[in-house]
């Protein structure tokens, strides 16, 4: 599938969309998605204005013991500011997101559907859920809108798409994060990560 061409700009796209969901076209920056054997155009990628970064598209970040090639960029818009959300594979190839907010990283894995917390959409902050034996308190919840893409990712996205999000927190430190949008969700699970003990491999 590596001689596919952007059906935008007539450009080839990178050789990863055999493996990925969606990337966007380096040459024209047009979000694309595979449909059976052809590209689609899945709309705009957005304005994605550089600042200063841990870590960026191409990098190997090591995180505890995870180590993850960062594929993807996407970039949420939560109305009193912004984060970001990159999307790589582990060692292992399993697909993962690592969020990084005012300097707060935390590395998640898609939870299996049969893992879901019975917590709902409208849950606010301060809530306290029983889960797995644990006691799970909401400490964010708010509405968030994909403003940039840019790379590879998973998952389809599309720049304009709005959605819920839940982030609760257990006595042990991990997050579990649901997101909640018309006809559907799903949730994450993971642990946050300092800052000062994550590694980068700068791409060259």
């Amino acid at each position: 599938m590596s001689d596919l061409t952007c059906p935008n700009c007539g450009d080839a796209v990178p050789a990863q969309i055999s493996y990925v969901t969606m990337l966007t076209c380096p040459s024209c920056s047009t979000t694309l998605y595979l449909d059976g054997a052809q590209l689609r155009n899945a709309g705009r990628s957005g304005d994605m204005h550089d600042g200063p970064q841990l870590f960026g598209v191409g990098d190997t970040v090591f995180l505890g013991l995870a180590q993850v090639q960062i594929l993807g960029h996407a970039r949420y818009s939560y109305g009193r500011g912004w984060w970001d959300e990159y999307w790589g594979l582990d060692e292992e190839q399993r697909g993962v997101w690592v969020s990084v907010d005012e300097g707060d990283v935390v590395l998640q894995y898609p939870m299996r559907e049969v893992w879901w917390p019975a917590v709902p959409a409208s849950a606010g902050v301060g809530m306290a859920f029983e889960h797995r034996d644990e006691t799970w308190r909401v400490v964010e919840a708010d509405k968030a809108e994909c403003v940039a893409l840019r790379g590879s990712f998973g998952e389809q996205l599309t720049v304009g798409e709005t959605y819920r999000f839940l982030n609760l927190q257990s006595a042990g430190g991990a997050l579990m994060s649901g997101e909640f949008w018309q006809g559907g969700k799903s949730w994450y699970l993971g642990f946050w990560h300092d800052p000062f003990d994550i590694r980068v491999e700068a791409l060259p």
